[in-house]
């Protein structure tokens, strides 16, 4: 099995910053990407970044310029920097990887429990 714990949520004003951390623990031959999702109450689950294992890094207009993705590989760890936040940011943040659980897996996603941000003055 495969466990993803995300840290580093809580309550932030308007232009504030987080940085939110997930690490990965369990048994699997690699990791492919890495990635975080966002699901605010009454809205549909939203991209917001996404790291691959040969380095491409993706983002969503919406965070693209305040938000940093990075990953410690030896760690099995994704970060997610987050500048001027905006109160439409609030959301339940969610770690997603992308892994093999052995050699000959296909890819396999897996899902965090999430944690809260909100953004409020």
């Amino acid at each position: 099995q495969v466990q993803l714990v995300e840290s580093g949520g809580g309550l932030v004003q308007p232009g504030g910053s987080l940085r939110l951390s997930c690490v990965v623990s369990g048994s699997f031959f690699n990791i492919h990407s890495m990635g975080w999702y966002r699901q605010a109450p009454g809205k549909q689950r939203e991209f917001v970044a996404r790291v691959l294992l040969i380095g491409n890094i993706t983002y969503a207009d919406s965070v693209k310029g305040r938000f940093t993705i990075s990953r410690d590989n030896a760690e099995n760890t994704v970060y997610l920097q987050m500048n001027s936040l905006k109160p439409e940011d609030t959301a339940v943040y969610v770690c997603t990887v992308e892994a093999r659980r052995w050699s000959y897996s296909s890819l396999t996603n897996y899902w965090g429990q999430g944690t809260q941000v909100t953004v409020s003055s």
